[in-house]
């Protein structure tokens, strides 16, 4: 999925990242917490997420709040990774500069002499995040730009307000 985040002064950025689980309370993803990404969303808890299927003419964009998993929930999700990603993220410090490609080799080689045998527990700068909707669009194409859109808006008196919108 697409995630759009802000800084604190309203400097947007987007990018691609895998949705680990949605819920009834919303969608989860999981990054550094050193990432520019989630320094926008500490100071920021707010994003837009984005799905698209060019092919069925479709898409649907959520807005909502955004806040940190429970260590639990990380633990357990990073726990289910392959061994390998596991230890590429503590080879790997999200969005650090390089001064070249052997620097993240060595640091993986050092990861696999640090755990070697044994667990490799989730770092403690890494985990996941929950974006809890307030508004969920949903698109679809239509002949002659006449596409279309249903905003359903969270409204804290009735549930959620359904609205279509102009294409």
């Amino acid at each position: 999925m697409a995630l759009a985040t802000a800084t604190a002064s309203a400097a947007p950025s987007v990018r691609m990242v895998l949705l680990r689980g949605a819920c009834p309370d919303g969608f989860r993803f999981f990054t550094g917490y050193l990432s520019r990404k989630a320094g926008e969303l500490d100071s920021n808890p707010q994003a837009a997420l984005l799905w698209h299927w060019q092919a069925e003419g479709r898409q649907v964009r959520v807005e909502g709040t955004v806040s940190r998993l429970p260590e639990a929930d990380s633990d357990a999700y990073f726990a289910s990774r392959p061994r390998e990603s596991r230890l590429g993220t503590w080879a790997s410090e999200q969005g650090a500069v390089l001064t070249g490609r052997d620097q993240l080799e060595q640091a993986l080689t050092e990861a696999r002499r640090r755990f070697d045998g044994g667990d490799v527990p989730r770092p403690d700068r890494w985990g996941g995040y929950l974006v809890s909707p307030l508004a969920y669009e949903f698109w679809q194409h239509g002949e002659n730009r006449l596409h279309d859109r249903f905003r359903y808006r969270r409204d804290r008196v009735d549930g959620w307000l359904v609205e279509r919108l102009a294409p």
